[in-house]
């Protein structure tokens, strides 16, 4: 692969960064993408384009799934301003922006999913702002990274509101958080080495191993183990938000990686290819958008394998009307949230994960962080 990092102005995180090639890489063949996932992608974006409101939002409120809608086309390549859905774009964007709160946070929902909300739509502005070096989304973004580090808890998680405090409340606020810092990385933003330190250790505090051994010690890498959402019981969605998260720190060679993949993988082999076009993703929106990324980030053998299952097995449940374009081409979330707003988060993830081996978004391009050894963390 070739993939392109925007400069890193990170000094004091001692990073050194590997730059290869000046152009994101397309994908690397059918085993990537096939005529039926991209025809299945833009059937997907040109339902979202159809079903926004004219205020830029898809009848919520919620900045965190305005944020996905950008996503989706930000990663299937469509820049705001620009094509055939540059204006689809700029209005998402600028519902972001217009309800960003002067402090920096961005969410105007329910108070409880403060940092939900901030952490998802802070990295999708700073994906948006590496793309375009857009002023005006630098400036919200600037504020939105700031309230992120200023909220920290003291053990180096978050809490669902936005204030500082002794401890963290699960990884699933940890890793929102996370892909915002990869992102103001991947934008050439400046970050507090001891943010990342700190959270890097919080993350580690969520593996679980099954023999039941104690944090720390010996027994705690023999045999198999996941990341989880508090300590507790493992699930898809968590293993792949710690892998994603050790991703993103730049800590590749993390002994828990492979092992919360095993999880992760074994999950994505139950999966049926073989499904009925209802709409229903093989995964919840929210695991799906983990558990893709948690792949991709991987690569190699893990990448291969397995996301030719993933992708196909949501090509064949994308819902199908084509009598009916406004009803044409969407997911729908299986969780979290339902009507148009569920289809509009499931369809959001959908075109996300399909579009990912083109790459265009900068964390999806080449290049990794070699940080220092942080002592005391292995």
């Amino acid at each position: 692969m070739t993939r392109r990092r925007s400069p890193l102005l990170i000094a004091p995180l001692a990073v050194a960064v590997l730059l290869a090639g000046s152009l994101p890489a397309r994908a690397e063949g059918e085993w990537e993408t096939t005529a039926e996932s991209e025809q299945a992608l833009e059937r997907g974006l040109e339902w979202l384009a159809r079903n926004q409101g004219p205020q830029g939002n898809w009848e919520s409120e919620d900045l965190g799934l305005v944020s996905m809608g950008v996503l989706a086309f930000l990663s299937a390549g469509h820049m705001p301003g620009r094509g055939e859905y540059g204006d689809t774009v700029d209005r998402a964007l600028e519902y972001v922006i217009r309800n960003a709160k002067p402090s920096g946070m961005l969410n105007i929902a329910d108070s409880h999913r403060d940092m939900y909300n901030h952490g998802l739509s802070t990295f999708v502005l700073g994906q948006a702002h590496g793309m375009t070096d857009d002023p005006q989304i630098g400036r919200v973004l600037d504020r939105a990274l700031k309230l992120i580090y200023n909220a920290q808890c003291e053990d180096g998680g978050w809490d669902y509101k936005a204030q500082r405090q002794r401890n963290g409340h699960d990884l699933s606020l940890a890793v929102m958080q996370a892909k915002a810092i990869r992102s103001a990385v991947d934008s050439g933003l400046e970050v507090p080495p001891e943010v990342v330190d700190m959270a890097i250790k919080s993350v580690r505090d969520h593996y679980r191993p099954t023999n039941g051994a104690k944090r720390g010690s010996d027994r705690e890498r023999e045999g198999s183990g996941a990341f989880t959402y508090n300590g507790g019981k493992t699930t898809t969605a968590m293993a792949s938000a710690g892998v994603v998260c050790m991703q993103e720190f730049g800590q590749y060679e993390d002994w828990r990686i492979p092992k919360s993949m095993e999880y992760v993988k074994r999950e994505i082999g139950r999966v049926k290819v073989d499904r009925p076009a209802d709409g229903k993703l093989p995964f919840d929106a929210y695991t799906l958008y983990y558990v893709g990324q948690a792949l991709y980030q991987v690569g190699g053998e893990d990448w291969r394998e397995n996301y030719p299952r993933l992708r196909d097995s949501i090509v064949a449940s994308q819902h199908r009307d084509p009598k009916d374009p406004l009803d044409d081409g969407w997911w729908t979330d299986t969780r979290h949230t339902s009507g148009k707003v569920g289809r509009m988060y499931g369809t959001s993830v959908a075109c996300f994960v399909l579009a990912m081996p083109n790459r265009y978004l900068p964390i999806l391009q080449e290049g990794k962080i070699e940080s220092f050894k942080r002592r005391g963390f292995e």
